[in-house]
């Protein structure tokens, strides 16, 4: 029905005389290549650096810890089952937590003691990744610790150097009530970019739990990696409904919940800032519409003389109006998919150029990105979507247009 209209809006936009070759439309179809082409660049990129965290810092920090008023036997045959029949479950192991003074010759820090299973760390955590010198199963070892790299630089140790760690818990013996103290050798460094390096340092459970004061045969806490982290509340409702009423846990969202709320939060208004510039750039298409209606007058006139509908005037310049944004939302997703992958490289270059590194002081070096198809998708719908909407007044103008009024004078 509407087939003709439309052929006419987009044989004229890429006529030799058309829209396609007249100034305002090129500003059009510029304006919405560098909206489009940023908000993909600023999205992927975004992503990434969701992604790093998620893997750097959630990698690292329990996605859900299984705790208990009283200390937990070691032969709980009953969460044993819980945790191997919970199909989220992907690992678990015995964990124990504290918080302790960590001191070399002058210089101390206070740190997060993290008791672990060197054994089934590389099941939890990432930290076995990332080392940059030792083991993580050197842990195994008497009396050992594996810090950060931070850390370490700011001590001034490297592996084999021997640490002293003084707890918040306290033993009592006939000369009073002390600290407990111990002198730690170090193991294994590990280096992950973030906030962890200067604070968490790792130890051996069972070490942790005499430092804790319990028994052999009690652990302090179950540490839980699931398959998908942000179901940890409900996972453990699910896992504490099954146990007596003295256990209870803590998920990552305590601690580290409101830095993903605050990264998706600022994506969110990043995007939202970033389509002010596709708005822009579909105005520069209304603007383009009413120049080009103005100047066809004439040939408006005789087609409606011909017995064209109004309603098929207002699809010629829609159809015009959208071939401009279509063209702009290719070009647009081209660009921002070809810059993405080598934004890097451009900083590569930068550094070269001014001689100096810009990267260095930022939680990583470099620009990590993800593309994802849905926000790709949901940013052509919606600059389309808006483009076309633009494309209305203008054209409802031209089909209002009186044949008799425009062809008075010709």
């Amino acid at each position: 029905m509407f087939k003709l209209p439309i052929i006419l809006g987009i044989r004229y936009f890429f006529g030799a005389k058309g829209a396609f070759g007249s100034f305002y439309s090129i500003i059009s179809v510029i304006g919405l290549t560098i909206g489009v082409a940023a908000l993909i660049i600023v999205l992927s990129v975004m992503n990434g650096f969701e992604n790093e965290l998620k893997n750097r810092i959630l990698g690292v920090v329990p996605h859900l810890t299984i705790k208990s008023t009283k200390p937990i036997p070691t032969n709980d045959s009953n969460l044993e089952v819980i945790l191997k029949n919970n199909k989220k479950v992907v690992a678990y192991a015995p964990f124990t937590e504290l918080q302790a003074i960590i001191s070399y010759e002058n210089r101390s820090r206070g740190v997060i003691v993290s008791g672990i299973d060197p054994q089934n760390e590389s099941k939890l955590s990432v930290i076995p990744e990332f080392l940059i010198t030792g083991n993580i199963k050197d842990l195994e070892f008497d009396n050992t610790v594996v810090i950060g790299h931070w850390l370490a630089k700011y001590l001034g140790v490297k592996k084999g150097d021997t640490l002293n760690i003084i707890t918040n818990n306290y033993k009592s013996n006939i000369l009073g009530t002390f600290p407990r103290s111990i002198n730690l050798k170090i193991a294994a460094i590990y280096e992950l970019n973030s906030e962890l390096d200067q604070s968490l340092i790792l130890i051996n459970y069972k070490l942790a739990n005499k430092l804790k004061g319990l028994m052999n045969d009690q652990i302090d806490s179950i540490r839980i990696k699931l398959d998908d982290l942000f179901m940890a509340n409900e996972v453990g409702f699910e896992i504490i409904s099954d146990l007596s009423k003295d256990f209870y846990f803590s998920s990552w969202m305590t601690t580290q919940g409101t830095l993903f709320q605050a990264i998706q939060l600022e994506k969110r208004l990043i995007g939202i800032m970033l389509f002010l510039i596709v708005t822009v750039a579909s105005f520069n298409i209304l603007s383009t519409l009413v120049t080009t209606i103005k100047s066809k007058e004439r040939e408006i006139s005789i087609l409606k003389s011909m017995g064209m509908t109004n309603i098929e005037i207002s699809i010629i310049f829609i159809s015009l109006g959208s071939s401009i944004a279509i063209l702009g939302v290719v070009l647009g997703v081209s660009l921002g998919m070809l810059i993405t992958p080598n934004i890097n490289t451009l900083i590569d270059i930068i550094e070269l150029y001014l001689n100096r590194p810009l990267m260095d002081a930022y939680f990583i070096n470099y620009f990590p990105y993800d593309f994802q198809l849905s926000q790709i998708l949901t940013v052509c719908g919606i600059t389309l979507l808006v483009s076309i909407v633009f494309c209305i007044f203008p054209s409802y103008r031209a089909a209002k247009l009186d044949p008799v009024v425009a062809l008075r004078y010709e």
